[in-house]
């Protein structure tokens, strides 16, 4: 069983989940098998305004740990990412990173400004 361990910075519990990639596509947005898609399957909200399409960066995670373990970025995603707030080296959209190894132990941390983001468009 692959592992998600999933930190958010905001302070918010931290959650860990266990799964199995072949079991994918978990809910209906973003990559089958991608750190969004096993988010909203197991009922952890990631905002993804775009509906997970790679069109927005509402669904930015950075990896903690564990990034070879994910597909690679593509370009769209790259294109993407550098309009996200906040990035970092190991920066992906949740909706394209994709848990492919089985035995695949990755954290991510939900980083302040997604957070920020989501309550922001919340309450306009």
């Amino acid at each position: 069983m692959a592992k998600l361990r999933v930190i958010f910075e905001n302070g918010d519990p931290e959650r860990v989940i266990e799964f199995d990639p072949a079991a994918a596509p978990f809910h209906h947005d973003g990559r089958p098998g991608s750190i969004l898609d096993i988010l909203l399957g197991h009922k952890i909200h990631l905002e993804h305004a775009c509906g997970g399409n790679c069109a927005c960066t509402t669904c930015h995670v950075v990896v903690k740990q564990g990034l070879p373990k994910l597909s690679e970025a593509e370009e769209q995603e790259e294109d993407m990412l550098d309009k996200a707030p906040g990035l970092t080296p190991t920066s992906r959209l949740g909706c394209q990173a994709v848990i492919e190894d089985p035995d695949a132990e990755v954290t991510v941390m939900i980083p302040r400004f997604t957070i920020n983001l989501v309550s922001e468009s919340e309450s306009e």
